[in-house]
C-alpha cells in the first residue's frame, strides 16, 4: 500500500514509518526539518500547518504512485501550562498544528481516494480528547476537535468506500515530553502553585509509559483490516480503565477522580 505519514522524524511517526517499510508497503512522510534519511522512506520537508505545501506533496505521490491508500497524521506539538496564561501565539500554533494539520492533509488526499473508491484515514487523538487534563488544556481542545472532526468526516465518506479511525494514545516515552512547550514564567506559578507538580506528574508517567513501537503495530494491524473499529485506546490498562469511567460516571465523580491523580484535591 501507498501509505503518507505526517510528522516522521521521531516517535510514533517515525517507528510507524520503520515498521510500514520493513512490512513492504511504500512509505511517503513529512518532516519539518532536514533528518537523516532511513532506507525504502521517501521524505517531504513539510509543515502541516501549510495547505499548499501539504497539496502538493499529496499530488506528487499520486503522480509517481498512481494512487494513496492511507493517510497517518500523526504530526503534533503540546503546550502546557494553565490556561489562563497560554499566548494567543501559542493557542494558534496548537490549534494550528494538531488540528488544521489534520484538515489541511485530509483535504488534500480527499480527492484522490474519492477517485479510487477506497482508503483510509487514520488520525492521532489522544485519551486527553476524551477528557480534559489540567495545564494541558489547549492540547486536550485540539484533540477534541480532531474527535468532532472525524466523527463527522466518517459519515461523509462512508459511502465513498473510505474509512476514518482514530486512535487515543495513552502515556508513551517519546520526544514529545522534552519538546512541550511549558509555561514557566513566574506569575503562573504563583497562581496556579499545583501547576509544577501537576507536570511534574505528567511527565513522570509518559516517561514510564509505552515504547511507540507499540503504537506503530497497532496502525500496521488497521492498515491490513478490512473494516477496522471506529477508534481505539491504545494505552496501559489504567488508563484505559479511565477512559471507560468517564463514560460510565457521573461527570462530577469523575472530576474528582481526575483531580485527586493528579493531586489537585
Amino acid at each position: 500500500m501507498v501509505v503518507f505519514i505526517t510528522g516522521i522524524s521521531s516517535g510514533f511517526g517515525l517507528e510507524t514509518a520503520k515498521l510500514l517499510s520493513q512490512e513492504g508497503h511504500t512509505v511517503y512522510g513529512t518532516v519539518r526539518r532536514e533528518v537523516e534519511s532511513l532506507p525504502k522512506i521517501h521524505y517531504f520537508q513539510v509543515d502541516v500547518r501549510d495547505s499548499k505545501a501539504v497539496k502538493k506533496a499529496v499530488n506528487e505521490i499520486v503522480e509517481k504512485e498512481g494512487r494513496i491508500d492511507v493517510l497517518v497524521n500523526n504530526a503534533g506539538m503540546g503546550i502546557g501550562g494553565p490556561l489562563e496564561f497560554a499566548t494567543e501565539e501559542e493557542i494558534r500554533l496548537q490549534m494550528d498544528t494538531n488540528f488544521m494539520g489534520l484538515v489541511h492533509c485530509v483535504d488534500a488526499v480527499l480527492p484522490h481516494m474519492r477517485h479510487q473508491g477506497k482508503g483510509k484515514i487514520i488520525a492521532l487523538s489522544s485519551i486527553g480528547g476524551l477528557m480534559g487534563l489540567p495545564f494541558q488544556g489547549f492540547y486536550s481542545a485540539s484533540k477534541f476537535a480532531i474527535e468532532g472532526y472525524c466523527e463527522a468526516l466518517r459519515l461523509e465518506v462512508k459511502q465513498q468506500g473510505i474509512k476514518v479511525v482514530v486512535l487515543r494514545p495513552g502515556d508513551f516515552a517519546t520526544g514529545f515530553t522534552g519538546s512541550r512547550k511549558k509555561v514557566n514564567n513566574e506569575a503562573a506559578l504563583q497562581a496556579y502553585p499545583i501547576y509544577k507538580t501537576a507536570m511534574e506528574k505528567v511527565e513522570h508517567d509518559e516517561n514510564g509509559g509505552l515504547k511507540p513501537v507499540v503504537l506503530a503495530r497497532k496502525i500496521s494491524q488497521i492498515i491490513q483490516k478490512k473494516n477496522p473499529l471506529n477508534g481505539y485506546v491504545v494505552a496501559s490498562f489504567e488508563q484505559k480503565l479511565s477512559v471507560l469511567l468517564k463514560r460510565i460516571l457521573p461527570a462530577k465523580w469523575f472530576a474528582r477522580i481526575l483531580g485527586s491523580y493528579y493531586k489537585i484535591g
